[in-house]
This record gives C-alpha cells, structure tokens and sequence, in this order.
C-alpha cells in the first residue's frame, strides 16, 4: 500500500483491498486536531448493517493554540507537541493499513497566521495531510456525529460542541424522522482562550462570573431568534 497516498486529507485514499469490496474493503481513520486535544478514531466496517467497529485510538492534549488569542501564532513548543502527538497517529495509521483518511483541523489553525505554515510542516514530518474546515464544516460534521442521539420525540434539538478555541451551536428541527438545521453559530471562544482571557489557570468568583456573562452575551442572538428558553420551559428541546 502507498502509505503516503493513504493520509491524504479528502478521504478518497485507495489501498489494497480486502476480500470484501466496498467499504469493507478498507480501513477507515479520522483525525481531529484542534485547540486543545488531538484524537484518531480507527475503524473498520462491520460484515452486515451500517454499524462500524473501531479498531484503535488516540487522544492526547496538546495545546495547539496556547497564547494564539495573545500572539496570533501557533508557538514553537505547542507545535513541538502536536507534531510528536501526530507521529504517534501516523504510526497507529500505518500498523492498522488504513486506507481512508480524513483529517482536519480547526479553530487554532484557522485563527493562526502561520496555521497554513504549520499544516504544510505537518505534512513533511509525518505524512499527514490536514484540511483547515470552516466553522460552518465543524458544525455540520458535529451533527452529523449525533444525529443518531435525537430522540424521536424531541421537537428540537440543541447541539454544541466546546473545543479549545471555539465552540459551536445548532438548532434543530425535527418532523418525524427528517431533520433541518434551521440555525447555527460559531463563537471564538473555548476552554483554552476563556481560560487565557480570564486569568490562566487560577479562576477566581469574579473572573468566572465575567466568563459566564462574556459568553452569555454572545449567545443572546442566537437565543432570541430562535425562542430556545420558551420552548426548552415547554419540554421539547434535547440538549447534546
């Protein structure tokens, strides 16, 4: 197998096939690298039904985007530590003869000036090659992770997704078994920067009461064109 054209980053990676063809015929992995954490799911399909079976993993914190919000640019050590992190996935990926490969990375790459910089040394030291996503993109793929969770009965849902440098939020609709995204948003915020804004690793009553009224201040669009508080008081909101 052509390893290096195996991680290419658009998933259409070709591999020597199984016995089976289709996507039993191949190896699948998803990489993640985001503000804080870096995590590789591995993953094989199963013989019958639409299920999969993961086959390895791989989480480590990283801290990409550490003083990102004070710099503008992924620092040499932050760097340091994901590529070390990343040529742990690249071995696991190589051990399991993955075949189909989607990486991405996310807000600390996008924010980054040298992110760009960064990806193309990525893909010099251990192979892999990252899609930088929009936050339209992360969100979409967040739903499309838990749309199995929706309840049948939910009337909507309300997804969000806390990364390190941003976090994302969807409303749902649902009618039967169709679901609409009818809203989403993307704030610049996440456990890595609201801890660098607001004080570091020593949070005190009144820096955490200033993170809980900067974020509620962002979220109030969002809330009021959707109506979430009166139609979460009427019990038909999922929260995930």
């Amino acid at each position: 197998m052509d390893v290096e054209t195996a991680r290419r980053g658009d998933g259409r990676a070709r591999g020597r096939p199984g016995e089976m063809g289709g996507r039993h015929a191949h190896v699948f992995a998803a990489l993640d690298l985001g503000t804080n954490n870096c995590r590789l799911l591995v993953a094989r399909a199963e013989s019958e039904g639409a299920c999969f079976r993961v086959i390895d993993a791989f989480s480590r914190i990283v801290r990409l985007g550490e003083r990102l919000s004070e710099t503008g640019l992924l620092g040499e050590e932050a760097i340091d530590r994901t590529i070390r992190a990343l040529r742990v996935c690249s071995a696991k990926m190589e051990r399991r003869s993955v075949t189909r490969v989607r990486s991405v990375a996310t807000e600390a790459c996008r924010r980054a000036r040298n992110g760009a910089e960064f990806i193309r040394l990525v893909g010099a030291e251990t192979g892999i090659q990252f899609d930088i996503i929009s936050p339209d993109e992360e969100g979409r793929l967040a739903l499309a992770g838990c749309r199995p969770l929706i309840l049948a009965d939910a009337r909507y849902a309300l997804v969000f997704d806390i990364g390190g440098g941003s976090t994302e939020l969807l409303w749902v609709v649902q009618d039967g078994a169709v679901h609409t995204l009818a809203d989403a948003i993307s704030l610049p915020i996440g456990v890595v920067t609201l801890a660098e804004e607001f004080g570091g690793h020593y949070v005190t009553a009144a820096s955490y009461r200033a993170m809980v009224e900067a974020t509620l201040a962002r979220l109030v669009p969002f809330e009021e064109r959707n109506r979430i508080r009166a139609h979460a008081a009427a019990g038909v909101v999922q929260v995930l």
